[in-house]
């Protein structure tokens, strides 16, 4: 099953056409579902509109008579029973083989403070989850994996071999060297060392597809290697992985930011 959550904002307009994709590529079922907030503690029941549930079975509908593809299954549930937005959707994903979601809504203040409810959803989340940024118009054709070598980058590359079966796989590596060290050193040797013998694991592990060239290993920061090749490939599908280099399960910098700001469709998957 793939569950394909909405806002019913413009930020989720690309969530159940991409749902319903993904579900014909796996032969999966797809519930779109809306949580409802509930009351606030002190502050009363907040109003809910009438017209919720006419808007979300008419964004399923407008999906499903755009690709042609059956109608998903329409859910509305009240988060406060569930536990808040982010455990509702926890809870309603146990069993997924993936969670759609839509974009961030940017609070410029808040983003700086804390953790948007998005990285929430992310690290709370059973199943990998999809971020859905562009309205789908086909299946994806290019993937670009932003790969450190570990576990969950391999996971998701995995999935994306899985969703997204005709399309091409590109993946990056950006080699980390000490401050001023430059490409004629003794520390980019061994960065490069490493990274060769890292690659080759990752290329070679158990249900990675086939990639269109070897994996890029390209000096400089995360951000700037993975901009500039995504600005080379266009594609329509970045792979990332959740984790840290230092926590496991905490969300990198790298992933956080790419949440932030994703400059197309966004998959990520947790290590193991």
């Amino acid at each position: 099953m793939i569950l394909a959550a909405s806002d019913l904002s413009p930020r989720s307009a690309a969530v159940a056409e991409r749902a319903l994709l993904l579900g014909a590529a796996l032969g999966a079922k797809v519930r779109l579902v809306h949580l409802r907030e509930g009351s606030m503690p002190g502050r009363g029941a907040r109003r809910r509109s009438p017209d919720v549930d006419r808007m979300l079975a008419q964004q399923a509908e407008q999906a499903a008579t755009a690709l042609g593809l059956p109608l998903p299954e329409v859910e509305l549930h009240d988060a406060a029973p569930l536990g808040g937005v982010v455990e509702g959707l926890a809870e309603l994903a146990r069993g997924a083989r993936l969670l759609v979601v839509g974009l961030h809504r940017e609070r410029r203040v808040l983003d700086l403070l804390r953790m948007t409810t998005l990285e929430r959803v992310v690290l709370a989340a059973p199943a990998p989850v999809l971020i859905a940024h562009r309205q789908p118009v086909r299946a994806y054709a290019r993937v670009l994996a932003a790969s450190d070598f570990a576990p969950a980058s391999v996971a998701a590359m995995t999935l994306a071999a899985r969703i997204a079966p005709g399309a091409t796989f590109h993946a990056v590596h950006a080699l980390r060297l000490p401050l001023g060290a430059g490409v004629n050193s003794a520390a980019y040797d061994a960065a490069l060392t490493l990274a060769e013998t890292l690659r080759a694991a990752f290329e070679h592990a158990p249900g990675m597809p086939r990639l269109h060239e070897p994996t890029l290993l390209v000096p400089g920061p995360v951000h700037e290697v993975l901009a500039f090749r995504q600005g080379e490939l266009d594609a329509d599908l970045i792979c990332i992985g959740t984790h840290s280099g230092r926590l496991p399960e905490a969300l990198g910098n790298h992933a956080r930011d790419l949440l932030r700001g994703p400059p197309t469709d966004v998959l990520v998957a947790k290590p193991g």
